[in-house]
């Protein structure tokens, strides 16, 4: 299976392969991997080891499904600053709303892209309303609400 090389990053097939496998299945135990890949668990403990000091791996997370927890909404916004310098002061007080999810600084006509979960359309105008639009140095917002999440995935390494 043919991977390019990661820029930098000693990373090298055998890396790749447990990434791969892990990205699939998150639970999937060093064991079962080595055994898979003809190695031993102690060199896939140490692979991951090398992966997260490379910063290679940020972590492991749990994924729930927010509808199943009553969170029917999401919702994307485009969040226009007054002035591009009041971004670090902005995502401060953005980072305080629990009901976002997601925050990216853009290009383009937003100065900040967000991602929000909220339990019906009336939580989410009070989201906005409330919380967000409040925020000093936000001009306006777009919101604009997902009908249906068709793919979410990681990147592909094959």
């Amino acid at each position: 299976m043919p991977h390019r090389k990661a820029q930098n990053l000693e990373i090298d097939n055998l890396d790749i392969q447990i990434l791969s496998i892990l990205m699939k299945n998150a639970t999937t135990p060093y064991t079962e991997i080595a055994k898979d890949l003809i190695v031993s668990g102690g060199t896939i403990h140490v692979r991951m080891k090398k992966l997260e000091e490379m910063g290679v791996i940020k972590g492991a997370s749990l994924e729930v499904n927010p509808q199943k927890l009553g969170f029917d909404v999401t919702a994307f916004l485009g969040i226009y600053l007054e002035k591009g310098s009041q971004y670090h002061e902005a995502v401060k007080k953005l980072k305080e709303i629990n009901e976002i999810v997601e925050l990216h600084y853009t290009t383009g006509e937003w100065s900040i892209f967000a991602k929000i979960v909220c339990h019906d359309t009336n939580h989410l105008r009070e989201v906005l309303n409330e919380n967000i639009q409040g925020v000093p140095g936000i001009q306006r917002t777009e919101t604009f609400i997902s009908l249906e999440e068709s793919i979410k995935r990681q990147i592909s390494l094959e």
